[in-house]
């Protein structure tokens, strides 16, 4: 079980992670306390063992009403978007996409950081992502950069990842797994030492 606090003090999340070789699955909560419009969001998320993501499912209620969105990703790439309107589900075009990130959530950041092994080995990558929004679960297409800036230090177990989109820029800590525990101007999560990155 891992719980992040939002910097802000405004939000949580609480993740029960269960890793595998390459994939893993997690089930999630965020609780967002805003004066501007509050909401919660529960998913399932599954990531497959090559690291790309299977299936996404969320939830999300603020006090005005309630959405759902599953996303599934076929073996041959095709992305399937299904709002429970009983509409069923439609096609997407994110082809190039094997990723996916949801807003308030530092966990979803695990993806392309395990995928690449950024946490082990140096590198860089422009990561096309399926980014949905929170609380009213729009989906589109984005790029993001992961860069290693330092692999995993034996002393305390961390590694550093910038992580960039357009203007904005952080690094995350990462832990053995590959998992981020420290997300700067996001959320850290609630475990004994886990580093700061010096400013």
């Amino acid at each position: 079980m891992l719980t992040w606090q939002a910097e802000d003090g405004h939000g949580l999340e609480g993740t029960r992670l269960l890793l595998g070789t390459g994939g893993f699955r997690a089930l999630g909560r965020l609780v967002r306390a805003d004066p501007h419009g509050g909401f919660t969001a529960s998913y399932r998320l599954l990531v497959g063992d090559d690291g790309t993501l299977e299936r996404l499912s969320v939830t999300s209620a603020t006090a005005e009403r309630e959405r759902h969105l599953t996303i599934n990703r076929t073996d041959d790439g095709i992305w399937l978007l299904d709002t429970g309107t009983g509409t069923g589900s439609t096609r997407a075009d994110f082809a190039q996409a094997v990723d996916v990130d949801l807003a308030f959530s530092p966990m979803f950041n695990t993806l392309p950081i395990r995928r690449f092994g950024l946490h082990r080995n140096m590198g860089e990558h422009i990561v096309p992502m399926v980014y949905v929004s929170l609380p009213d679960l729009e989906v589109r297409a984005v790029e993001q950069t992961y860069r290693t800036v330092s692999e995993l230090d034996g002393e305390d177990g961390h590694a550093l990842v910038e992580f960039r989109w357009e203007d904005f820029t952080a690094e995350l800590v990462v832990d053995a797994d590959g998992v981020v525990a420290s997300y700067p101007g996001l959320a850290r999560r609630l475990t004994d030492g886990v580093p700061q990155p010096t400013a």
